[in-house]
């Protein structure tokens, strides 16, 4: 009787896991999902983009931000290999290693913008290539501020 309960109590709390996990998923996605919608729209009304070049941009720059992404986590990866190996006192030789590690993790960034860039002005005039750029600090200035509860967008675009 008691393995039939531990068996029951065990499906339950895995179903209920797996069911939370699934959900947090499910509200990322959407969420992901969410702001690339807001960051096309954006990024397309600044620049100014005719449906021809969308046509062979959007292809371009969603690479390109698969790219970014997996570069950022391998950054995010290495400083919190760093940030953890200093926590536990580790050696100055394990140190060393995990700098270079990140400092290789930085550098792969860096590539990842300078390709970007190439790929970019293939597909895009030099002019609106420059309001891509501007245009995509404008938007993560936009939602830092939304996070950070507000402020208005004039002061903050003449910054």
């Amino acid at each position: 009787m008691k393995k039939i309960t531990y068996i029951i109590i065990a499906s339950v709390l895995l179903l209920t896991s797996a069911i939370s996990a699934f959900a947090e998923e499910r509200f990322q996605d959407n969420w992901k999902e969410k702001i690339m919608s807001e960051k096309i729209a954006f990024l397309t009304m600044e620049m100014g983009i005719t449906p021809e070049e969308a046509q062979v941009f959007w292809p371009v720059y969603n690479q390109v931000d698969k790219e970014r992404d997996e570069a950022i986590r391998r950054v995010f990866r290495s400083y919190k290999a760093v940030e953890d190996a200093v926590a536990a006192g580790k050696s100055e030789k394990e140190l060393n290693k995990l700098l270079d590690e990140h400092l290789a993790a930085l550098k792969a960034q860096g590539e990842v913008e300078q390709k970007a860039y190439k790929d970019y002005a293939k597909v895009l005039p030099t002019e609106k290539l420059a309001k891509l750029y501007v245009a995509e600090e404008k938007f993560r200035r936009h939602h830092i501020r939304k996070l950070h509860g507000g402020g208005s967008d004039k002061t903050a675009s003449k910054r």
